[in-house]
């Protein structure tokens, strides 16, 4: 089912991501996301994250698909020309995966394979245009589908804690033009950030997801301050998290504070999208403490 569709109906749409296994086994994603997963709306199929190589995004989603779950198939631009993207698009249309978040992508410098070369042959906004132009029964060459055309859920990312906010409200207005029907967030840590930003990205009157990465520990918090872009953790959180080490390693602490932030933020956004960076069978608690079970 599309989540424009649930969008329109005034839900708040609650998704989570999943990431692909480095091999060929694929039971322990599916059972994990049946397993934790299977209560919310959505399921984010992530596509090489981080530039590091995975199987890729689209089987992954088939199989979720498959087993009573509602995939959002990620798509980065990173790997693949408009002639390999297109025919991902349609392959996944074929199999009733119709939620698609388009993404540019980190450059494979920052991954486990820093040599391959990079193709960014279209971005997310264009990827966002060549759905529309599929959607319409063309190819980005201007040739005819032949049969039924596809119709996506058409999905981006922003971030609001970034330090230009002036940019990401113009990269929204971008992805808007070409398509864009809802946005999930970078993780969120920085309310006070967040909400100001919700009050001028309401002119869009788009869809948005609060995105939320459980923080681990102090560590984990430190790395992302300083090397993942638009990220924004206050002192405060770091300190809390240092306080009990054992809490904060049993995801207690981190459970609490994430909680906390979707309590803070729920009635600013339209949704939730919690990241969970391998700790899914955490996301039922969250969501009982965050008042959204």
């Amino acid at each position: 089912m599309r989540i424009s569709e649930l969008f329109e109906r005034g839900e708040f749409v609650i998704t989570a991501e999943v990431g692909p296994p480095k091999g060929t086994n694929i039971d322990k994603v599916i059972e994990e996301a049946k397993e934790y997963l299977s209560g919310i709306h959505a399921v984010n199929v992530t596509d090489n994250q981080s530039s590091v190589m995975r199987m890729s995004s689209l089987p992954v989603c088939i199989a979720l698909k498959q087993a009573g779950l509602n995939p959002i198939l990620q798509m980065t631009c990173r790997d693949r020309n408009r002639m390999a993207i297109e025919g991902d698009l349609l392959g996944a249309a074929c199999f009733g995966i119709d939620n698609v978040l388009a993404l540019t992508g980190d450059h494979p410098t920052l991954g486990d394979h820093p040599t391959a070369k990079p193709v960014f042959d279209l971005d997310s906004v264009s990827l966002l245009h060549c759905m529309c132009q599929l959607e319409s029964g063309k190819d980005l060459g201007g040739n005819d589908l032949v049969g039924d055309f596809p119709k996506f859920a058409k999905g981006a990312v922003v971030s609001p804690c970034s330090d230009s906010v002036d940019a990401q409200l113009a990269k929204m207005e971008r992805k808007i033009m070409a398509g864009c029907e809802f946005f999930q967030t970078q993780a969120v840590y920085d309310t006070d950030k967040f909400l100001s930003f919700m009050e001028k990205a309401k002119q869009f009157g788009k869809p948005i997801q609060l995105g939320i990465v459980i923080p681990k520990n102090a560590g984990m918090c430190r790395y992302m301050n300083k090397n993942v872009a638009g990220i924004s953790i206050p002192d405060s959180i770091i300190d809390e998290l240092a306080a009990d080490k054992e809490k904060a390693k049993s995801g207690e602490t981190g459970v609490a504070i994430a909680a906390r932030i979707i309590r803070e933020c729920k009635d600013a956004v339209q949704g939730l999208h919690i990241m969970a960076m391998g700790w899914e069978s955490k996301v039922p608690g969250l969501l009982e403490q965050a008042g959204l079970k």
